[in-house]
């Protein structure tokens, strides 16, 4: 796929609220270190991560509790490092580039996963490097089925260098992107590692603010994903779109490398998470994975407003995130359409078989206003 430069005119007239958000100061002090990144006034925490050397070569470390004793080594030097860079006492310039990094480590923690499958909350321990898929629907390859400049993200990622990977870990009934998510999962480009690392440097290139990984679901490709980045040779900010339904294992392999997160925060209960996106343990698990990354890195968060679901999920959601992530962005999103199953079979979802009353949007921007929720300049 070809990518013509986007001139910053262009981009004004298309979205010019990508230029005015950044007069908005309690925005750009919430996003400070992805704003930083952006504007190339500090490296990406994966450029960070491959400085940090590793007293092994870990792709020689069979066992994974030893490489994950080696990962945690060097995680403590990482965040001291980072918080100096960050804080301005410390110049990436003023590091050394070893043979083995953090980053490596991480790579191989990775790769050593695609064995005994266990990135997502599904466990499904498949070994997906035999070619046999894992309920994500992806097997041994990485799956891209596109890759653009998208114009319809949140105002501060705009134009955002997006990649939709194919699979999921969710069955939502109503999903937007159910061909390349459930029914076509796996007829997109396979890309390797290399090839990951030129599509992202190419939308950098051509204008890019960051790289999206999205989908369908990025979770499933973080193998390939984290070591695509030591072939990454340009600064770019690693934005992590996901439905946040990580494996413990998976969030301690990713916080370090990802600069800004946009989590989906769908549902306020288990029980709807089930009937509509057949996971288990929803809250828990989001609502965990959530405050990790929340912890490390600059997070917008999306809630999605369901016909009928104000008090059992946004309500639900809004407060959680009033009270655990306070400095989160977040967009509360009126885009819900009936697609998928719910669209081919009404009858079965009639209580979501309709789009959001404008009531029940101004019912959610009044329980965020009451929570004191920033989601004005990004909603």
């Amino acid at each position: 796929m070809l990518l013509e430069k986007l001139e910053p005119y262009e981009i004004f007239t298309l979205r010019p609220d990508a230029f005015w958000i950044w007069n908005n100061e309690e925005v750009k002090e919430r996003l400070s270190w992805y704003y930083q990144v952006m504007i190339n006034k500090k490296p990406a925490k994966f450029i960070i991560a491959k400085h940090i050397e590793s007293p092994v070569n870990p792709y020689e470390v069979e066992d994974q509790r030893e490489l994950w004793k080696i990962h945690d080594s060097l995680e403590k030097e990482f965040v001291k490092i980072y918080k100096e860079i960050r804080n301005d006492r410390l110049k990436l310039e003023e590091l050394h580039k070893p043979k083995y990094s953090f980053l490596d480590v991480k790579i191989a923690l990775a790769k050593s996963y695609l064995k005994n499958c266990r990135l997502c909350e599904w466990k499904c321990g498949v070994n997906r490097l035999s070619g046999r898929p894992g309920i994500c629907m992806m097997d041994k390859d990485c799956i891209v089925h596109s890759y653009f400049h998208h114009m319809g993200e949140e105002a501060p990622l705009v134009p955002s260098g997006t990649i939709f990977y194919g699979g999921c870990n969710f069955r939502c009934v109503y999903c937007q992107n159910y061909d390349i998510s459930q029914l076509y999962a796996r007829h997109g480009e396979r890309v390797d590692s290399r090839k990951l690392a030129i599509i992202q440097e190419t939308l950098r290139k051509t204008g890019a603010r960051n790289i999206n990984h999205v989908g369908g679901e990025p979770t499933p490709h973080i193998p390939f994903i984290v070591e695509s980045f030591k072939y990454l040779n340009i600064n770019v900010p690693q934005l992590w779109n996901s439905n946040m339904y990580l494996s413990l294992e998976a969030m301690k392999i990713i916080k370090d490398l990802i600069d800004i997160w946009l989590p989906d925060f769908k549902y306020g209960n288990n029980q709807c998470a089930w009937r509509y996106s057949k996971a288990r343990n929803y809250w828990e698990i989001i609502t965990r994975n959530i405050k990790i990354a929340y912890q490390n890195g600059d997070m917008i968060i999306r809630h999605l407003v369901l016909p009928n679901h104000i008090e059992c999920c946004t309500r639900k959601v809004l407060e959680w995130i009033a009270k655990n992530t306070p400095r989160a962005l977040v967009n509360i999103m009126d885009q819900y359409r009936p697609e998928h199953l719910v669209a081919k079979y009404p009858e079965k979802f009639p209580e979501i078989a309709r789009r959001p009353y404008r009531n029940e949007i101004l019912e959610a921007y009044k329980i965020a206003d009451e929570l004191g929720i920033l989601y004005k300049p990004i909603s």
